[in-house]
């Protein structure tokens, strides 16, 4: 019996007051669970740091990296983002539940955007403020009346869920702009598939890979010419980007172009990629850039990532964009509070999963509150993610406090704030034993020109590999799972 579980059942570590995603309770493995947990709880300590080993040295040798950012170091910081070996697992009618919640938020979600860029129904309406669209720095006024091919604006999202104490899920963001993690979830099942077969093939999960051909199929549904093989090409801001490893493995995958601005050129408000034999038209642009950075015609100036003239091709009906410019302004963080209206307003339902508790610092009744509960908040910068300008109260210094209460005030509109979640634990392996983490769910949707979202089956489990800690992002240090979907 190996130092990991010394009973097999029995919880290795204290299960406090969080929900464990594993352990019923101290002596109780929830069923779903119960072939992982025998078979983890049957190999040795050597057994688990060789399998460990070899994992990350798999990573190394495919370049699954991501590039993290310190601003007190002289120079970007590439490393295999940590996987853990524990999967994650959610039973079937759990995650059928979480799928038509998260198909009814996104089809709100392009109902809304598809709105405020025409008739704008529900500002006219009173549903959201007229303010909170005109002063979002994701809104675009250049696409104001504009047709987007199929009318899907979100072609491709991701859905941040975190469950608390309770055993509820509740969406803690929506991703709408540009959202990354795609390639740890496939390459993290390819993994898992070679390093255990007998645990991940004797196990009845919903497969994935399928995934990637919808994901094309839905870019191709997405082209303006309606050839039946539409050239299509991934924009990427090149090799130094922090993502640059999955955009380079979605292009490889999915059989298109990987490109940055510089391949491309506009002639005629059309798109062509620059080919050794001349040029050829691109139909769809999968951009993995911010929309400041698409066309320095219309957008930021001196920008050298996008392509001069970009929009006006996209204007002229020439070429497609996912996602569309301007669908950030739905993922902004103060935005979120009115989706559950948006879900009322456009689809007359009542929302299937519940938002986090969140206050707008711009009013001054929620402001005062959040700060005389300052300790005890999560504070968020609206237009920012990745765990960037965010406190933690609870970790926080007393200067740290000081400095972000001096930030709210000069600036309350700039934020926002929720009550500090107890997220769910799952057991990650750690010296050869089992080890709480705080976990969290991105579940990625993709969207075609039918308009029917695909939620792909599991998403991408996040891990605080540090103890104790809430922050998942990989930008932060934060490390993944493979999810599996029971079928």
């Amino acid at each position: 019996m190996s130092k990991l579980d010394p009973l097999p059942g029995l919880s290795p570590y204290p299960l406090q007051h969080f929900f464990d995603e594993m352990y019923a309770d101290k002596r109780n493995v929830r069923p779903h669970y119960r072939h992982v947990n025998r078979m983890f709880s049957g190999m040795s300590s050597e057994e688990l740091q060789g399998k460990q080993n070899l994992m990350q040295r798999r990573m190394m040798e495919e370049g699954i990296t991501f590039t993290l950012y310190n601003p007190a170091q002289d120079h970007p910081m590439e490393r295999t983002i940590p996987f853990d070996m524990i999967p994650r697992i959610i039973p079937k009618n759990e995650w059928e539940r979480l799928e038509a919640g998260i198909i009814q938020r996104i089809t709100a979600l392009n109902l809304f955007i598809h709105d405020i860029y025409h008739e704008q129904y529900i500002v006219k309406d009173g549903i959201v403020p007229r303010r909170m669209i005109i002063s979002n720095c994701y809104f675009r006024p250049e696409m104001t009346g504009l047709r987007v091919p199929g009318g899907a604006y979100i072609t491709t999202s991701g859905i941040d869920l975190i469950r608390h104490h309770d055993g509820q899920y509740y969406v803690l963001e929506d991703n709408l702009r540009t959202p990354s993690g795609f390639s740890y979830l496939f390459k993290g099942r390819t993994l898992m598939n070679q390093l255990f077969p007998e645990l991940s093939f004797a196990s009845s999960i919903r497969d994935v890979d399928h995934s990637l051909n919808r994901f094309l199929s839905v870019l191709r549904s997405l082209s303006p010419s309606r050839k039946s093989d539409p050239v299509i090409a991934l924009l990427t801001p090149g090799e130094y980007n922090s993502a640059y490893y999955e955009h380079a493995f979605l292009a490889q995958q999915m059989g298109i172009h990987l490109v940055e601005g510089r391949d491309l050129v506009a002639k005629d408000h059309k798109i062509y990629l620059k080919e050794m034999n001349g040029l050829r038209r691109v139909d769809v642009l999968y951009r993995r850039l911010d929309d400041d950075f698409i066309d320095p015609l219309a957008f930021q100036p001196d920008s050298l990532l996008g392509v001069a003239g970009l929009m006006n091709a996209y204007r002229a009906g020439n070429v497609a964009i996912a996602n569309a410019p301007g669908t950030g302004v739905a993922d902004d963080k103060a935005m979120y509070v009115y989706v559950p209206d948006m879900i009322r307003y456009y689809l007359n339902e009542e929302p299937i999963l519940g938002n986090v508790p969140t206050y707008l610092l711009g009013r001054p009744d929620e402001r005062l509150y959040v700060l005389e509960n300052l300790s005890e908040m999560v504070v968020k910068e609206t237009s920012l993610s990745g765990g960037y300008g965010m406190l933690i109260g609870s970790e926080a210094t007393k200067e740290e406090l000081a400095e972000f209460r001096m930030k709210i005030i000069a600036d309350p509109e700039r934020y926002i704030a929720q009550p500090i979640m107890s997220l769910s634990r799952a057991p990650v392996l750690s010296g050869g034993t089992m080890a709480p983490r705080h976990i969290d769910l991105r579940a990625f949707v993709l969207m075609g020109a039918d308009r029917k979202p695909h939620v792909i089956p599991g998403g991408l489990t996040r891990v605080a590999m540090k103890e104790g800690s809430l922050v998942v992002n990989s930008s932060q240090g934060g490390g993944v799972k493979d999810t599996w979907v029971m079928a």
